[in-house]
C-alpha cells in the first residue's frame, strides 16, 4: 500500500481512481445517467474551491501525471483541470 506524503495526495489519488473508472466504464458496467450525474456532481464540488484550492489541485494533478505511466491515464490527469473546470475561474 502507498505511503501518501498528505491527506490532500490520497484523496485526489482516490478521486481520480473513481473518475477513471467512470470515464471508462462501458454502459453495462454502469448506468451512463449514473455517471454523468457523478462527474457533474464533482465538477461542480470543485467549481466551490477557493483559487488557492483549485492551484494546489491543479499542482497535484500535474504531479501525479508527470509519474504516470499509463499514457491514457496520463492524459486523463493533464485534461482533468479544464474537463472538470478547474480553469475556468482561474483566470
Amino acid at each position: 500500500m502507498p505511503v501518501f506524503p498528505s491527506l490532500t495526495r490520497a484523496l485526489t489519488e482516490a478521486l481520480v481512481d473513481v473518475l477513471w473508472f467512470i470515464e471508462g466504464s462501458e454502459d453495462e458496467q454502469m448506468d451512463p445517467d449514473d455517471a454523468v450525474k457523478v462527474l457533474d456532481g464533482v465538477a461542480h464540488l470543485v467549481s466551490k474551491l477557493s483559487s488557492d484550492q483549485r492551484g494546489e489541485l491543479i499542482d497535484l494533478l500535474g504531479t501525479m501525471a508527470e509519474a504516470e505511466t499509463d499514457p491514457a491515464r496520463r492524459e486523463f490527469l493533464r485534461a482533468f483541470p479544464e474537463g472538470f473546470g478547474l480553469l475556468e475561474d482561474a483566470a
